[in-house]
């Protein structure tokens, strides 16, 4: 059979080792992320004053140079997915050869999505974000509404969707869509670098592919590290919660250094081996079980908490936030030299921008993890299971349970809002619940914030190990494994010690640019893909990879 010059890559060799310590592995890839990494981490030991200083001038120009360029991209990426799930001939290409079946139920491959995708921000932010935006938000500070006001409850909730609803989720979605549809539709290695096979080619193989999946690597670290980082401060306030001890505590009442430590002992060797079992069994089983225990935790607010008030907050804000959307993902506020101008401009910067940079540095981890466990489902499944079905559960969380926080500000107790974003969850338990009752919710938290911190990291230590082996799925060596888990609580605890979680914060917006670029173009590429497919139908891609063997 012959093609013509625009047939599709289907061999993408990629170099690994034989043989030694590496074997399996890139080791250009792998061995240059540990360096990098090794690098930011004893930079940040030895000079931690200068390291900050010097990360917070980069994140500052970053910010004010690249915002706009952040707000296109996840535009753009939305209108990537639009255009696949809604035209019925690209919607309906599986992701794998004809007569795939998923490997996974639906519960299950669900549950291992939401786990890793959103799990631990569900436990933080599902209070505190809606009652941040309750108190303060653009039309806040355009004098449209109050704070802490009834009139700024909608205008709270429109904005709380927007962080975490289609715009996140599709940052994970269009890495994972990418990664599924050219190793299983194309047969190409399961790494970052054979989603840009149709722009670049058999360039990948070489020093460009090594590059791309060295900014994956990077980008994967410091956005697990973000997440990591708001969990460890929210597992520690538990653990005080729940009467562990006051060295939890330093003077100022935030996580001391013994606290931060003992946290990622915990966490990361729990991590560490449900990692060593695999995919298959650790990760499912933990995925499963963070299922049931949110299913707990939301039953006990739909019952106990402001479930009406929640469940109108939850209508509202989504009619808000879909009509509003075009404008939410275009809007971009320049300073101008008026207060209200540079208010907006900034407060733009410290929220939108940020979420954007975190969700798109978490898109390597995910969108990888997504594509390990879809093979089988059509592209508009994929979609909905992975952008929408997620983006309405966080809907329903963040309107439940931080509605339930709104209505009791409403009612005049200031406990949930005068605490730090770590404590909010706890501290509306308390003001729920007897102090029996709030300390066994508090040891459920605890647990359910463990279980969802783990499958984060474990998820994480195998995703990045399959982009360093060039897209080997299977488990690569033990040390390997306990090595990223160890370098993953480096950063998160060395950050948090030297400079809280804004170094982290500022760390992980730096890694993330690189990255976006990558993004952009892998949606580009995967639109070439599907136009191919869908044009070329006589092209059979089994036939296609055994004649280019």
């Amino acid at each position: 059979m012959k093609f013509n010059r625009r047939k599709p890559l289907t061999k993408l060799p990629i170099k690994v080792a034989t043989k030694g310590f590496y074997e399996g592995f890139n080791k250009d890839v792998t061995i240059t992320a540990k360096i990098l990494l090794g690098l930011l981490i004893l930079w940040a030991v030895i000079f931690p004053e200068s390291s900050l200083a010097i990360l917070g001038t980069i994140n500052s120009f970053l910010l004010s140079n690249f915002s706009t360029w952040y707000i296109l991209s996840v535009t753009f990426f939305l209108l990537v997915a639009m255009f696949l799930a809604f035209i019925p001939r690209y919607g309906k290409l599986v992701l794998g050869d004809k007569g795939d079946k998923p490997e996974f139920s639906n519960f299950s491959w669900f549950a291992m999505i939401f786990g890793a995708g959103i799990g631990v921000g569900m436990l933080t932010f599902a209070t505190a974000e809606p009652m941040y935006h309750f108190g303060n938000n653009p039309e806040v500070i355009q004098g449209m509404a109050t704070g802490y006001g009834a009139d700024n409850v909608r205008y709270a909730y429109k904005w709380a969707f927007l962080h975490w609803g289609f715009s996140a989720w599709i940052c994970y979605s269009l890495v994972g869509l990418s990664m599924a549809y050219f190793s299983f539709r194309r047969k190409l290695p399961l790494t970052i670098r054979s989603g840009l096979a149709p722009i670049f080619g058999k360039k990948l193989s070489g020093r460009l592919g090594d590059a791309i999946d060295i900014v994956a690597v990077i980008a994967t670290l410091l956005g697990v590290a973000q997440t990591l980082g708001f969990g460890v401060e929210q597992f520690v306030s538990s653990m005080y919660r729940v009467g562990m001890g006051d060295w939890l505590l330093n003077a100022e009442g935030k996580s001391s250094a013994a606290a931060i430590i003992v946290a990622l002992i915990v966490i990361v060797g729990v991590a560490t081996v449900s990692a060593l079992s695999g995919l298959g069994k650790g990760v499912k089983w933990l995925s499963n079980l963070n299922m049931w225990l949110s299913f707990i935790l939301f039953t006990f607010f739909l019952i106990f908490g402001s479930t009406f008030f929640g469940l109108q907050s939850f209508f509202l804000g989504l009619f808000d936030y879909v009509v509003a959307l075009p404008a939410l993902l275009t809007t971009i506020w320049q300073p101008d030299g008026t207060t209200v101008g540079d208010t907006l401009s900034t407060w733009q910067k410290d929220w939108s921008v940020f979420y954007w940079a975190w969700w798109i540095a978490f898109g390597p981890f995910v969108g990888v993890f997504f594509a390990r466990i879809s093979r089988g489902r059509s592209i508009r499944v994929y979609l909905f299971g992975t952008v929408i079905l997620p983006a309405l559960m966080c809907f329903i969380w963040f309107s439940v349970v931080g509605g339930t926080a709104i209505d009791l500000t409403l009612g005049g107790t200031d406990a949930i809002s005068s605490v730090g974003q770590e404590s909010q969850l706890l501290a509306m338990l308390d003001v729920m619940l007897s102090p029996n009752a709030a300390w066994a919710m508090a040891i459920l938290v605890l647990v359910l914030l463990l279980t969802y911190l783990v499958t984060t990291l474990d998820s994480a230590i195998l995703v990045i190990n399959t982009i360093n082996s060039g897209g080997n799925e299977g488990p690569k060596g033990r040390p390997h494994i306990i090595f990223w888990g160890v370098i993953l609580a480096l950063v998160v605890g060395v950050l948090l010690i030297s400079g809280g979680l804004g170094a982290i914060k500022t760390a992980m917006v730096i890694g993330a640019l690189p990255f976006s670029f990558v993004m952009v173009l892998m949606g580009i590429a995967l639109i070439k893909a599907v136009l191919y497919d869908t044009t070329h139908p006589e092209v059979d891609m089994v036939e296609l990879v055994e004649e280019n063997s």
